[in-house]
């Protein structure tokens, strides 16, 4: 557990160098959203046996506000989905987790580095439902003024209670998405 953490801790202190790096290239050209501007991205994944029996699929969407040039506050929807035929248990699934988050970003080059925090809510068949908290890395590449390609690292951990929230941080879970958003 404390490999992981260190591990976590030295990526997340590495991303602002990957945006001031690139810094000095994009900087005043119109890359990127503006106060006030809204966000919308959207990311899946999936995965099924060789004979296409048994899988799953999930699908995320974020919606987000700019607070200023650098901060983004929001709701992220999860949907989960698992088939699992051929084993002892043989069922559908579905699931779903529903957090606000807030994120800061760093960087005005068409690389944006970002950290933040979400909370929320993950419910569904195969889970109990209970409240969730976590913290996030990621990285934002425009590839067009207001389109961009993004990648995100969640950490994870759940609890019932306020009072065992700090207990069940070593007892997460990653999360990890790749997907496409746009301001407007």
């Amino acid at each position: 557990m404390l490999r992981n953490r260190v591990l976590a801790l030295a990526i997340i202190a590495s991303l602002p160098a990957v945006s001031l790096a690139q810094e000095g290239g994009m900087q005043g050209s119109g890359v990127g959203p503006t106060v006030g501007d809204r966000e919308f991205s959207i990311s899946g994944s999936g995965n099924s046996e060789q004979d296409f029996d048994s899988g799953s699929l999930s699908v995320t969407g974020d919606l987000g506000w700019y607070v200023t040039e650098r901060w983004v506050l929001g709701i992220r929807q999860s949907v989960n989905y698992a088939s699992i035929q051929g084993t002892s248990i043989e069922d559908d699934f579905w699931n779903g987790s529903t957090r606000g988050f807030a994120d800061y970003h760093f960087g005005r080059s068409a690389w944006r580095p970002f950290l933040g925090a979400n909370l929320g809510l993950v419910y569904g068949d195969g889970v109990e439902d209970t409240g969730l908290a976590g913290l996030e890395a990621g990285l934002k590449y425009y590839v067009l003024p207001k389109t961009f390609i993004s990648g995100l690292a969640e950490y994870q951990w759940f609890f019932e209670s306020s009072d065992e929230a700090d207990d069940q941080f070593d007892d997460g879970a990653w999360v990890y998405s790749v997907g496409l958003g746009f301001n407007f």
